[in-house]
């Protein structure tokens, strides 16, 4: 396969079918809530999640936030358990801190109308803490779960809305 024909195949892959939240009540604001129903859509139409030792999907994946870790659930189509792994959140909480005040200000910004150039500041912010994030969840679940960059992007936006509930 050519490298273009390896990417698209990426991009098609989905080994997570089901993302379950905890709570599936509306967030705070309507900005945080179409973030966070942004990143399950996204999720959802093409991801690459492989748990060391397991099967390989389609998984069904339910989240939580257990006494500051992450529970990642992994389970098969059939919602029956395969493997849960625990993460601390402590490195993330910086970041997730981060994500919210930002998040906060493009509301904010948006709202009152602000300068283009303004919002694209904040949302390039945003990337940046995205990326940074990522990288770390790709780091700390090494030898656990490998998952690609976008994926990783994407279940820190969902750990953020989680956490939005606390």
């Amino acid at each position: 396969m050519r490298d273009a024909e390896l990417a698209e195949a990426a991009l098609d892959a989905r080994d997570i079918v089901r993302i379950e939240l905890p709570d599936n009540a509306p967030l705070p604001s309507a900005f945080a809530e179409a973030d966070r129903q942004q990143a399950v859509a996204d999720l959802l139409a093409g991801n690459r999640f492989a748990p060391a030792g397991l099967p390989p999907g389609p998984y069904a994946l339910h989240l939580a936030l257990r006494d500051g870790r992450l529970l990642l659930d992994v389970r098969n189509e059939a919602d029956e358990p395969l493997h849960a792994f625990l993460l601390a959140l402590g490195p993330f909480r910086r970041l997730i801190k981060d994500y919210q005040m930002v998040i906060s200000s493009h509301e904010q910004a948006v709202t009152e109308g602000a300068a283009e150039a303004r919002i694209q500041a904040i949302d390039m912010g945003r990337r940046g803490l995205h990326n940074e994030a990522a990288e770390l969840l790709q780091e700390r679940l090494d030898g656990r779960v490998t998952l690609d960059f976008e994926t990783a992007r994407r279940l820190f936006t969902l750990v953020c809305a989680m956490h939005q509930r606390i």
